[in-house]
C-alpha cells in the first residue's frame, strides 16, 4: 500500500484498518483519532509530519504535553496511539523505520478505582426512582440504574442495548462488549422488574410514535439524537443528578463508579474472581485483580475506624495516651 499524501490520510487509513482487521471498539477509534490529530497539528506547526518525524521530534511533542500540564495517563495514551500508527506504517511499508519504538512512556499512575458503599448505591437507586420530568422518565431512570448495578456493564454497553435483548422476561442479558466480544450477564429480580416496567412504557410510546409515521427503534433506550439511543454523556449527567438528590457528592459518582461497586460488592460477598472477570468482560484477570486491592484498602479503613486498638493508636499519634497496653500490638 503506498503511503498516504498527508497526515489526515495516515490517520484515516490507520483507523479504518484498526476497525476492519482488529475490530477496535468505536470509542477506542474516537480516542485514537483525537490523540493522533493533536500530534499531527503539533507536527504541522513545525512543518513536519508523520512521514518525516524523528524520534527526537516525537519526544519533544511528549515533553510539550507534559509542559502543558496533561496528566500522566493522557500522555501515556497519546504515546500509545503514536506507537500504534508507526507500527502500522512500518508494516505497510510507509516508512522503513519506526521512530517511536524505543520511546518509553510515563506509565500510568496506579490508583485504586473509586467505588461506593452498598448504602450509597441504595440511595442512588432511590434517587433514580424519584428523578424525572414524568412517570416514564422515572421508570426509565430506575431501569438504567438497576441494570447498571445488577450487571456491571460499561455505560456504552448499557445505553446501546438492543431492545431484542430485553424481550421475554430474560434471566440473562446478552451484552456486546469491547472488540465485538459477547458475554452473558445475569439479572437480579429488582433489575428484571425494572426492565419489565420500562419495556411496557417504551413499547406503548413507540406504538404511538409509529402510528404517526416514525420508524421503530432497535434500542432499549431510544432517543431522537443521531446515535438513535440515549448517549453516554446524557447518562453521565443523569447520574450526577441522582447523586445530588441522594445527598452524595457528584464528584464521587459516575457510571463507571457503579461498575466498580458491582465488582467490589461481589468480591466482598465471596464471589470468585474468575466469575467477576467473565461478568465484567475483562480480557485479562490482572485487570480484575485490582478489586482485591480495593477490598483490602476498605478493610484497612474499617479496622482503623472501628477497632479499639486502632483508636488507641490514633489517640497516641495526636498526643494522647492509648487506653491499651502497647504489648497488645503483635504481629499475629
Amino acid at each position: 500500500m503506498p503511503a498516504p499524501r498527508d497526515d489526515l490520510q495516515w490517520i484515516s487509513t490507520f483507523l479504518d484498518a484498526q476497525a476492519a482487521d482488529l475490530g477496535a471498539a468505536h470509542n477506542t477509534l474516537l480516542a485514537y483519532g483525537r490523540d493522533l490529530k493533536d500530534v499531527a497539528a503539533w507536527l504541522a506547526a513545525r512543518q513536519i509530519g508523520f512521514e518525516t518525524a524523528s524520534r527526537d521530534q516525537i519526544e519533544s511533542y511528549l515533553i510539550a504535553c507534559d509542559a502543558e500540564g496533561l496528566s500522566r495517563a493522557t500522555r501515556a495514551r497519546r504515546l500509545s496511539a503514536i506507537k500504534q500508527i508507526y507500527r502500522f506504517a512500518f508494516d505497510e511499508g510507509w516508512r522503513n523505520d519506526n521512530p517511536a519504538i524505543q520511546i518509553k512512556g510515563p506509565g500510568r499512575q496506579k490508583s485504586l478505582p473509586k467505588t461506593l458503599e452498598v448504602i450509597e448505591v441504595d440511595k442512588l437507586l432511590d434517587a433514580a426512582r424519584q428523578s424525572g420530568r414524568n412517570l416514564p422518565d422515572r421508570i426509565r431512570n430506575t431501569c438504567l440504574m438497576e441494570l447498571l448495578y445488577a450487571t456491571g456493564m460499561r455505560v456504552s454497553e448499557l445505553v446501546g442495548l438492543p431492545v431484542t435483548a430485553a424481550r421475554g422476561d430474560p434471566r440473562m442479558l446478552l451484552v456486546l462488549g469491547k472488540g465485538g466480544k459477547e458475554r452473558m450477564v445475569p439479572l437480579s429480580p429488582p433489575a428484571r422488574d425494572a426492565l419489565a416496567a420500562w419495556l411496557a412504557h417504551r413499547d406503548r410510546a413507540e406504538e404511538a410514535a409509529v402510528a404517526k409515521g416514525a420508524p421503530p427503534s432497535r434500542y432499549l433506550f431510544p432517543s431522537r439524537g443521531k446515535s438513535g439511543h440515549l448517549t453516554r454523556h446524557r447518562f453521565y449527567l443523569l447520574i450526577k443528578e441522582f447523586a445530588v438528590t441522594a445527598g452524595i457528592s457528584p464528584e464521587a459518582v459516575s457510571p463507571h463508579t457503579l461498575r466498580h461497586a458491582f465488582a467490589t460488592h461481589l468480591l466482598a460477598n465471596g464471589a470468585d474472581l474468575r466469575a467477576i472477570q467473565a461478568l465484567l468482560g475483562h480480557a485479562d484477570i490482572a485487570t480484575t485483580e485490582i478489586y482485591t486491592h480495593v477490598l483490602d484498602a476498605r478493610l484497612s479503613e474499617l479496622v482503623l475506624e472501628h477497632h479499639p486498638l486502632a483508636r488507641g493508636t490514633a489517640a497516641a499519634s495526636k498526643g494522647g495516651a492509648p487506653d491499651t497496653d502497647t504489648d497488645a500490638d503483635t504481629n499475629d
